[in-house]
C-alpha cells in the first residue's frame, strides 16, 4: 500500500521535505562566491549534480534568493568546493543566515586559497575544487538553478589514487532528509553490464 501526496494540496514546505527526505543522498555544492562589493561570501547548497561533461558543467539550486545566487549573477564567478564528513562542523554553520556584508570565511575561521581562474578563493582545506563562470540561470518561482561553465579543476594530490579520485579518500559529506545528514561509509563496485554479456543482471552485493 502506497500514501499518495500531491504537491497541488500539500502546502510547499511540506512537499519540500518530501522530496528531500526520497531524494538522498544529496552530494553538497559547498559555493564561495564574491559580493560586487569584494565581500568573500561561502555556503552549502545540496541540489547539486553534473549538468553537462562536453563542455563541462554543473549547476546548483539556491532556493531562495540568497548571498550565492545573488554574488554569482552580479560577478558571474563561483567555486564549487568538495565538502567532507571532517568537514561537517563548518559546512553547516556557513548555511548560516549571516547578512551580506559579513563574510562567512572570516565569521565561521575558514581557510581561502587564491583560485587559478576565477576571482572567488577556494576553501584551503577541500580536497577539491572546481572553478566555475556563469553559463545561465533558470527560474522556478522560489528556487533558481544556477549552470557553470568549468574553467578549471584542482583536485589535492592525497585524494587520488592512480591519478582517480577515491571515494575512500574523498569522504564526501551528504545532505538527508529533514536535520539528516550522511556520509559514505559503504562502498562496493559493479560494471555497467553490456547486452552481450547479459546473464540476467547484477547481483545483489555483499557487505
Amino acid at each position: 500500500m502506497r500514501i499518495d501526496f500531491d504537491p497541488e494540496s500539500v502546502s510547499p514546505g511540506d512537499f519540500y521535505q518530501l522530496l528531500t527526505a526520497v531524494i538522498v543522498p544529496r552530494p553538497i555544492a559547498w559555493v564561495s562566491t564574491v559580493s560586487a562589493d569584494g565581500v568573500p561570501n561561502v555556503a552549502p547548497h545540496s541540489f547539486y549534480t553534473v549538468a553537462s561533461t562536453a563542455p563541462p558543467v554543473v549547476q546548483f539550486t539556491s532556493v531562495g534568493e540568497k548571498d550565492t545566487l545573488r554574488n554569482a549573477v552580479a560577478t558571474g564567478e563561483f567555486v564549487v568546493n568538495f565538502a567532507t564528513e571532517d568537514q561537517f562542523a563548518l559546512v553547516n554553520d556557513t548555511g548560516t543566515d549571516f547578512p551580506p556584508e559579513v563574510g562567512e570565511f572570516g565569521a565561521v575561521g575558514i581557510g581561502a586559497e587564491p583560485s587559478a581562474r576565477v576571482k572567488p578563493s577556494r576553501v584551503a582545506g577541500s580536497p577539491v575544487a572546481i572553478e566555475c563562470a556563469l553559463h545561465s540561470t533558470v527560474g522556478f518561482g522560489g528556487s533558481t538553478v544556477v549552470f557553470g561553465r568549468v574553467l578549471h579543476l584542482a583536485i589535492r594530490e592525497d585524494v587520488l589514487v592512480d591519478g582517480h579520485p577515491e571515494i575512500t579518500r574523498l569522504k564526501p559529506l551528504s545532505r538527508l532528509g529533514a536535520d539528516e545528514w550522511g556520509t559514505s561509509n559503504v562502498r562496493f563496485d559493479q560494471r555497467r553490464i553490456r547486452y552481450r554479456d547479459w546473464q540476467g543482471g547484477a547481483r545483489t552485493p555483499r557487505y
